[in-house]
Formats: C-alpha cells, sequence, structure tokens
C-alpha cells in the first residue's frame, strides 16, 4: 500500500481572493479570546494588513486553502534593536495538529531575523494549555505577567 504523507503548510502573504477566508479566520481568533468586533473592525484591519507596511501578515496555507493567520509587526525599543511582536495566530481548529502555527511562527521569526530584530514575542491566555505546549517547544517562557488599562 502507498504511503501517503498529509499536504506540506506553505507560509506566504495574503492575497486578494484570501479575504473572505481570512475574515474566518480572524473572526475565530476573536472569538476564543471573546471579543466581538463590528465588520468595518475587520475590513479596517484586512486594509492594513494588505497595504501598510507597518502592520504585516502571513498566511498558512494545506492543499492551497487558508487555514491559519498570523499578523505581526516591528516596535522600537528602547535599549535594542527594534522588537517583533506576534499580536495574532490563528488556526483553523480542524486542521491543527498539522504544522501550521509553528510554520507561522517560524515564518515570522525569520522575518525578524531578517529585519535584525533580537527578539520575537507574543501572549496567551494562561488558560491556553494546546498552544502553550506548542509555544513550549519553540519559545521560552519568560514569567512575565501582562496588566492593562483600558482607555476606551
Amino acid at each position: 500500500m502507498p504511503r501517503t504523507d498529509p499536504a506540506p503548510v506553505e507560509i506566504g502573504p495574503f492575497a486578494a481572493e484570501d479575504r473572505a477566508r481570512w475574515e474566518v479566520l480572524a473572526r475565530g481568533y476573536k472569538t476564543f479570546y471573546e471579543t466581538t468586533l463590528p465588520a468595518e473592525d475587520y475590513e479596517r484591519a484586512w486594509q492594513r494588513l494588505r497595504k501598510d507596511e507597518t502592520i504585516l501578515g502571513l498566511g498558512a496555507r494545506i492543499d492551497g486553502r487558508l487555514v491559519g493567520i498570523a499578523h505581526y509587526f516591528f516596535h522600537p525599543h528602547v535599549w535594542t534593536a527594534d522588537f517583533c511582536y506576534l499580536q495574532d495566530l490563528f488556526v483553523d481548529e480542524a486542521c491543527r495538529g498539522r504544522g501550521a502555527a509553528r510554520a507561522l511562527i517560524m515564518a515570522v521569526a525569520e522575518r525578524a531575523r531578517a529585519q535584525g530584530a533580537p527578539r520575537l514575542y507574543w501572549q496567551t491566555k494562561e488558560s491556553n494549555a494546546r498552544a502553550r505546549a506548542l509555544y513550549d517547544t519553540v519559545a521560552r517562557f519568560n514569567g512575565f505577567i501582562r496588566y492593562d488599562i483600558v482607555l476606551e
């Protein structure tokens, strides 16, 4: 019986035809973090990802279908060169465990290295055990706790 390997994960920039599928994934991400946004916020984010050079994004595809998204940006740091922040990372639940999240993280890390960033970092919910299991294999938890003041 011939061996059938799973389709590889391909990472690349978003294309115009990714718009609808990107929004499904972006909404999945926001739902996970219990955040509701109006439709215009998704449109604004998509436009920024497609046009703005400061807000960047990559997609993970399996068999040509967009199954994962990563949004990231570079920001100044007082003591070093710019850091890279991975703001959003989400993979379609039906496609998890196939390497898409790892591939997205590694692709962002590659771009951060190319930009001269000394650090790529991100955050997740303490209770996000499945994602943290992956993160513990690709990065180091440094013990920091985040605090927010909502200004709206």
